[in-house]
């Protein structure tokens, strides 16, 4: 039996729906989902087995222009899904025009390998105007195969699994069958907690977080963790606690309902709030936390 395994990439502008569509994809939540620019920070990797295949999905943050090193970092994880990739996929939104980095809108339109351009979320919009946008990016990046889709919905999302299938290349697999990540188990507890960051605070709060799992002691019938979210200054911490400690517990509440779902044990969470000065623009601290690799 042939065997056809390789790399597909998804990028695009912020909010997009590409990680709504790599979990979709992956059938399970790999990537953290929220209405906020800049959720996702990392490339995470999801890995779907079949008997004659093996699709390494990649989620990217979305494009942006970066104004301090820690975005720096992320648009590299961007410019790296551009020199591994068998299948490209360019995602954008109803509604939308360009790519905000033309440099990276260059290197999508000047691609040698094959490009699926996703017209996300059509469930909000009519017909006329569906027709329009695909008119316009057939224009924008005539080397591209449009197709329109509801991630959130389902909507296509099988018929692309199928078209990416056909245009992946004949090789062994890249992982062991039964890998579906290429990231540990700290990193999506840490990836939890800062979803309800996201969620919970506004303004700069969620931006400044990063969240370090220090302790992860898996028992028979329960997973004791310790994690630690790391805050720029000591007036953001006060605010992450919140009065009495209540912010801090909802916090902490809702990520280990989802950890309990994720790991399928019943989960002991303890969060403590830490200032770790300027650590977003700092290399060192920026390495540690998994950036700058």
């Amino acid at each position: 039996m042939k065997h056809k395994a390789g790399f597909v990439n998804i990028i695009g502008n912020p909010n997009v729906g590409k990680s709504t569509l790599m979990n979709a994809f992956v059938g399970e939540k790999l990537s953290i989902i929220t209405s906020k620019a800049q959720t996702t920070r990392h490339r995470i990797l999801g890995i779907v087995n079949g008997d004659d295949f093996q699709v390494v999905f990649s989620d990217t943050p979305g494009i942006i222009k970066p104004a301090y090193e820690l975005q720096q970092s992320m648009m590299g994880f961007v410019k790296s899904a551009f020199e591994d990739a068998d299948v490209l996929i360019y995602m954008v939104e109803i509604g939308e025009q360009e790519l905000k980095d033309e440099a990276f809108f260059n290197k999508i339109t000047n691609s040698k390998i094959p490009v699926l351009l996703l017209l996300n979320k059509i469930d909000k919009s009519d017909q006329g105007q569906l027709e329009s946008q695909v008119q316009l990016w057939a224009k924008k990046v005539p080397n591209a195969e449009i197709i329109a889709i509801s991630a959130l919905e389902g909507f296509q999302v099988k018929e692309v699994f199928g078209r990416i299938i056909e245009l992946l290349p004949e090789s062994p697999p890249f992982y062991p069958k039964d890998q579906l990540t290429d990231k540990p188990e700290r990193f999506f507890i840490n990836e939890t907690i800062r979803e309800k960051i996201l969620i919970h605070y506004k303004k700069e709060i969620p931006y400044a977080v990063e969240v370090d799992t220090e302790e992860f002691f898996e028992e028979e019938n329960i997973i004791r963790i310790r994690s630690v979210i790391m805050v720029e200054r000591e007036t953001q911490k006060g605010i992450i606690i919140g009065h009495k400690g209540s912010a801090l517990k909802r916090v902490g509440v809702e990520a280990r309902k989802d950890l309990e779902k994720f790991f399928g044990k019943q989960i002991h969470l303890e969060l403590y709030v830490k200032v770790n000065k300027n650590w977003r623009s700092n290399q060192n601290q920026l390495k540690r936390f998994g950036y700058n690799n």
